[in-house]
C-alpha cells in the first residue's frame, strides 16, 4: 500500500493535526505501508525519512505577498503531487480552505486515484462562522470542486461525522479517531502540593470558549484559595490580550495566561495539573483532551468536543456550554479529595491505552484504504449516505 498524505502546514501553531497527521503516517509506515506526507513551509524545501515514512516540505509561492501567501500556494507542491499521484494507491488530504487542500483533490482526480478528505474540524458550525464570507467564496471558486469527487471523508469522531452531513456532503464517511502516545515513564507530580492547578492548554482562539472559562472561574476563585488557573497556548488574532483585559476587569488574582509550551515543557504542564478544562464551542477531536487523560488528568469538556466517553469511563465531565454549568462542575471537582481525582486520572489513562493506540488507528486506516482500492470489504466504521 502506498499513500500520499497532504496537509497545508506543520507549524506548531497550526494546531492538533501537526501532531496527529505525521504520527498517523509513521504508524502506517510501521505496518508496512509506504507513506509520503507533503506540506508547505515558509523556509527552504526539506525532506525527512523515518523507515517507510517520508516527509517533504515545499516552499510557498509569493511568500512576500500577503494575500497570496495567506493561502499557501506552492507550485513545487503541485509538481510533486502531479508526478507521484499516479503511483499512489490513495491520496489522503487533511484540512480545508488552503491551496494544498485544493491541489490534493485536483491531482487525485487527474490521476484517477481515490481521495480521502479529513476536514479536521473545519466544517464545524463554530469554525465556519470565522471568516464566513471568505470560506464561502473559496468553496465555490476552488475547494468545492476539489473535494466533491472524493471517494470518502474521514471523521475523527461521531460529532465530526454529523458536521460533514450537516454541510450537505453525502459521501461515505469513515469514523477513525486520532491516536495518542502514552509515556510509560510518566509519573504524577501534582499530588501533595499546596498549590493546585486547573489547566487549559491549546490554541487561544475565540472558538475555544476561554472567556466563558474566565467568567466561570470568577464565580469559584474566592471559595478555592488553594487553586490557580493556567491558560496556555499560542494566541491567534490577539485573543490572549483580550483575555488579559477580561482577567483584569473581573478582578481575578490567580489566573495566568501564558504562551505556548512544547515537548518536555508541555508534558510537565500536564503533570503539574489536577484538572484539565476544555470549554470549546467546537472541536472535531480535541487532542489536548487525549493528552491530558494519557497524563492521568481528569477532564472537564463541553459538548462542543466529542468526549462523551468521559462520563462512560468515569474520568471526567462532559457538560453543556455556559458559565453556570462550567462554574458548577469546577466548584464540585475542585472540592474533591486529591485521591478521588487521581483515581479518575488513572481510569482515563487506561482508556487511552486501551482504545487510542496508534497501531489500532493505523490498522483501521489500512482497512479503509484496502476497501477504497477494491482489495477489501467495506469496514464497519464506514457510514454510507
Amino acid at each position: 500500500m502506498r499513500a500520499i498524505h497532504v496537509i497545508a502546514g506543520l507549524r506548531a501553531t497550526d494546531g492538533g493535526p501537526t501532531y496527529s497527521v505525521p504520527r498517523l503516517c509513521k504508524a502506517l509506515g510501521a505496518l508496512g505501508a509506504r507513506v509520503d506526507l507533503l506540506t508547505v513551509s515558509e523556509g527552504a524545501a526539506e525532506e525527512r525519512r523515518d523507515g517507510n515514512y517520508r516527509e517533504r516540505r515545499f516552499t510557498w509561492d509569493y511568500i512576500d505577498v500577503p494575500i497570496l501567501s495567506a493561502i499557501r500556494a506552492s507550485s513545487a507542491l503541485t509538481s510533486a503531487l502531479r508526478s507521484e499521484a499516479g503511483v499512489a494507491n490513495v491520496i489522503h488530504n487533511h484540512g480545508l480552505w488552503l491551496m494544498p487542500n485544493v491541489y490534493s483533490g485536483r491531482e487525485a482526480n487527474r490521476a484517477h486515484r481515490p481521495l480521502i478528505v479529513a476536514p479536521r474540524g473545519m466544517l464545524g458550525a463554530a469554525a465556519l462562522t470565522f471568516s464566513r464570507m471568505k470560506k464561502r467564496a473559496f468553496w465555490h471558486l476552488l475547494q468545492g470542486s476539489a473535494v466533491t469527487g472524493a471517494a470518502c471523508f474521514h471523521a475523527t469522531s461521531e460529532q465530526e461525522y454529523e458536521e460533514i452531513r450537516a454541510f450537505g456532503l453525502r459521501h461515505p464517511v469513515a469514523i477513525i479517531p486520532n491516536g495518542i502516545d502514552v509515556d510509560e515513564t510518566d509519573v504524577r507530580e501534582s499530588l501533595g502540593r499546596s498549590t493546585r492547578t486547573v489547566l487549559s492548554l491549546g490554541r487561544i482562539h475565540p472558538k475555544k470558549g476561554l472567556d466563558i472559562l474566565l467568567h466561570a472561574w470568577a464565580r469559584v476563585e474566592s471559595a478555592q484559595p488553594d487553586w490557580r488557573l493556567r491558560i496556555v497556548g499560542p494566541s491567534e488574532n490577539g485573543h490572549a490580550a483580550a483575555l488579559e483585559t477580561l482577567v483584569n476587569s473581573l478582578g481575578l488574582t490567580r489566573v495566568s495566561i501564558e504562551g505556548p509550551l512544547y515537548g518536555a515543557d508541555k508534558s510537565r504542564a500536564y503533570r503539574d495539573a489536577e484538572l484539565f478544562v476544555l470549554p470549546t464551542l467546537n472541536d472535531n477531536f480535541a487532542l489536548t483532551v487525549a493528552e491530558a487523560l494519557a497524563a492521568r488528568v481528569p477532564v472537564i469538556a463541553t459538548k462542543g468536543a466529542p468526549w462523551k466517553g468521559l462520563l462512560d469511563e468515569d474520568c471526567g465531565w462532559w457538560i453543556d456550554h455556559g458559565t453556570e454549568s462550567l462554574a458548577a462542575v469546577l466548584s464540585m471537582s475542585m472540592a474533591m479529595p486529591q485521591r478521588h481525582l487521581a483515581a479518575m486520572g488513572e481510569r482515563g489513562r487506561a482508556w487511552m491505552i486501551r482504545d487510542f493506540s496508534w497501531q489500532h488507528v493505523a490498522g483501521d486506516m489500512i482497512e479503509l484504504y484496502r476497501w477504497l482500492t477494491a482489495s477489501g470489504s467495506r469496514p464497519a466504521f464506514v457510514r454510507l449516505q
